[in-house]
């Protein structure tokens, strides 16, 4: 299926490796043009180049929510404009409620809930300059089913997405979609740091009925759908991708 995207110009934040990575290689393979940002220029260069199709990349520390508006903000400088905003980046350190300080959460806030933020209200303005946009952000299956020892993430990340969906009837009638995905356990190097691969990433696939960690390729497949041309009437979502981990009705 042609996604009807091919020139479309995307920002894809957090695309050095893992999730963000998958995903701006989708856009790409549709013919969208793509700027990156890695928090490590050696990762954005190295990440663009194995993209291909002229991907372009940017340095962005998107734990500081100013840094993560200007990356955008520069993304669309570099395209000339902006069509679709990929949400993503690093999420706070593991830690239960009664570990975590209270102290702790303002820097949790700041990277997954107001880079968030930031990123959004750089987009929609350059958006709706052109009648049309996707923002599609990667958040957490935290988000409907609080991940143990998570504590900082379920909560940041509960709070991104009350924004998102917000936002999402305030321009949908601008022409443009706004939606997450929620990943459940991926095989990327934040599932490795949180759960290893010994007995506590055993017990926690006995969990999961495809019995199997995620492929990153695979989210990336449904954030560029979610990008696409045919997306137009679908936005206010939030999409679980974690192989039926969850369980309840809504």
């Amino acid at each position: 299926m042609d996604l009807g995207i091919r020139g479309r110009r995307a920002a894809v934040a957090a695309a050095g490796g893992g999730l963000g990575y998958a995903c701006a290689e989708a856009l790409v393979a549709e013919g969208a043009s793509v700027v990156i940002c890695d928090v490590s220029e050696d990762r954005a260069a190295a990440a663009a180049e194995r993209l291909g199709g002229g991907a372009r990349w940017l340095v962005a520390d998107l734990t500081d929510p100013e840094a993560a508006g200007r990356f955008v903000e520069e993304a669309a400088a570099a395209l000339g404009g902006l069509d679709i905003l990929l949400v993503n980046g690093p999420g706070p350190p593991p830690g239960t409620v009664l570990e975590t300080p209270a102290e702790a959460y303002q820097a949790a806030l700041d990277r997954s809930l107001l880079s968030v933020v930031r990123m959004c209200l750089a987009a929609v303005p350059r958006m709706r300059a052109g009648g049309w946009g996707r923002i599609v952000a990667i958040t957490s299956l935290g988000v409907r089913q609080p991940y143990p020892n998570l504590a900082l993430s379920n909560t940041a990340r509960a709070g991104a997405t009350g924004f998102l969906r917000t936002l999402a009837r305030e321009i949908a009638a601008d022409g443009i979609t706004v939606n997450s995905v929620q990943p459940g356990l991926h095989a990327t190097d934040r599932v490795q740091s949180v759960y290893g691969d010994g007995e506590l990433l055993t017990e926690t696939l006995a969990t999961i009925p495809a019995g199997r960690l995620g492929v990153p390729e695979e989210l990336g497949a449904l954030v560029a759908f979610l990008c696409s041309a045919h997306a137009g009437y679908v936005t206010g979502v939030a999409v679980p991708v974690d192989g039926g981990a969850y369980q309840a009705l809504l």
